[in-house]
């Protein structure tokens, strides 16, 4: 079974255009989509809503920096701190371009930090990208669970 993508976005415009563009990338990977930080560590932390999820963590989280309830660097820096999460890879998906919000995010341990680009075309092909390398590329850590895949 593959591990699921976890995406973490609130504008609706976004949203949309980063699942058609995972889904042209044709990866079987389920994307869990939540709107806000909280809910997104909720999700992880296997609490409040998503309290009775099935036990694992995601193959990525896809997180944007700029998000209500609890931002972008706040989530990063629970999943660094927090054993069972540290080690899921966390790719910031952001239209900041802001020198200090890349710093900090490297800083807080993001694994790749990326800035939506605005050409539909191109933001398609970096969303593609992503989804496959973090979801079938990516050499997960040594003790972590690998999901099996399927190569059709």
């Amino acid at each position: 079974m593959l591990k699921p993508i976890l995406l973490v976005e609130d504008d609706a415009r976004d949203l949309e255009l980063t699942l058609v563009a995972l889904e042209r990338s044709q990866l079987a990977n389920e994307v869990i989509v939540v709107r806000d930080g909280a809910e997104a560590l909720d999700y992880l932390n296997r609490e409040g809503a998503h309290a009775d999820r099935a036990a694992g963590n995601p193959a990525v989280i896809l997180l944007d920096l700029k998000l209500p309830k609890v931002n972008g660097l706040e989530v990063l820096k629970t999943v660094r701190s927090t054993e069972p999460l540290k080690s899921i890879p966390v790719v910031m998906l952001t239209s900041s371009q802001t020198e200090s919000d890349v710093v900090h995010s490297y800083a807080l341990g993001v694994n790749a930090y990326v800035v939506k680009p605005v050409e539909f075309k191109q933001f398609v092909t970096a969303i593609a990208d992503l989804g496959v390398f973090w979801a079938v590329l990516n050499e997960p850590p040594p003790g972590s669970l690998r999901a099996s895949r399927r190569y059709e």
